[in-house]
């Protein structure tokens, strides 16, 4: 049986899906082409990331297919309903990634809170020549440790993140409408384990009282923050989005930059996305990245991992 991974699968992944007899495709097909690809192929198996869609119009011109994998959380490029609808099996792997996204969450506060996202621009340019400058503009950062952490979404992403703000002495709430309530266990490198209780909070006492703000929603059909949720946050506080483009709104988000409402904002995903707003990829308060949230080596070997035994014990 043949399987088409069109953005690709790590090593242990098809290794483990060829051990048990499968043959797995790396090729990367253009959109259009694909459903011609799969029947030519008798492919039974399509894996994809968040590049390849797989709708409707695609599930009904591929009649031999068995299978259909996200590797990854959220399934929004996918017509799961109908393709369940259709018999298909339809998987993903929401534990692979959590800790790589959690990680980069914090690459993007440590960044933020000392300025190394803009002087990682300006020190190439001017370091040699206005180095006194420089390190004027950029000495008043902020520590994370004491801060207060509002997490939007408490699924295995934001509860990952919490355990990283946990463990550098960071306060953590959270707001969940699905998840009242949650434990934390914090594990060290000797075999101690501290366990947090946590209750999910308002939306709003969140907003009014976090110094920092992450968000781990899904795709949503309107803005989780947008103008009115601004308003009532705290006066300098940072925001991270590496959840879905969209669920902030980008052109609020610039306008509370500007005036000073929000200190920062760390982005991994993008309103516009694949083609962001010059204005937010330009603006120094900004920290950016490209969509890596899950983009580390071992969440790929893990992602891999999990999508071949999910397919072994689906299709064998």
């Amino acid at each position: 049986m043949k399987i088409l991974a069109n953005d690709g699968i790590s090593n242990k992944g098809i290794t483990n899906l060829q051990e048990a007899g499968f043959q797995v495709e790396t090729t990367n097909v253009a959109q259009e082409q694909l459903a011609r690809y799969i029947n030519d192929n008798n492919v039974v198996g399509l894996l994809v990331r968040s590049a390849t869609q797989v709708r409707k119009e695609l599930i009904d011109a591929c009649p031999g297919l068995k299978l259909i994998g996200r590797g990854g959380v959220g399934m929004d490029n996918i017509d799961v309903e109908y393709a369940r609808s259709k018999g298909l099996h339809v998987i993903n792997t929401p534990a692979a990634s959590s800790e790589s996204v959690a990680e980069l969450v914090f690459a993007h506060l440590f960044g933020s809170v000392r300025f190394l996202h803009d002087a990682n621009r300006n020190m190439p340019l001017e370091g040699d020549s206005n180095f006194k400058k420089l390190k004027k503009l950029y000495a008043k950062g902020t520590e994370l440790r004491g801060k207060t952490l509002g997490i939007l979404g408490f699924g295995r992403i934001g509860q990952a993140t919490a355990r990283i703000a946990l463990g550098i002495g960071m306060k953590v709430q959270y707001h969940d409408p699905f998840i009242d309530q949650a434990q934390i266990d914090l594990n060290f490198y000797d075999g101690q384990k501290i366990t947090f209780n946590f209750k999910s909070i308002s939306k709003e006492e969140l907003l009014k009282s976090s110094d920092l703000i992450t968000l781990h929603v899904p795709a949503q059909d309107q803005y989780v923050i947008g103008k009115k949720e601004f308003d009532i946050m705290k006066e300098g506080v940072g925001i991270i989005n590496a959840a879905r483009g969209g669920v902030v709104d980008e052109e609020a988000l610039v306008e509370m930059l500007e005036s000073g409402k929000v200190a920062f904002a760390g982005l991994d995903v993008f309103e516009t996305e694949p083609s962001p707003q010059i204005k937010i990829l330009m603006h120094p308060k900004v920290s950016l990245s490209p969509h890596i949230g899950a983009a580390t080596g071992e969440a790929q070997d893990r992602i891999g991992e999990e999508l071949a035994n999910q397919i072994i014990s689906l299709l064998k």
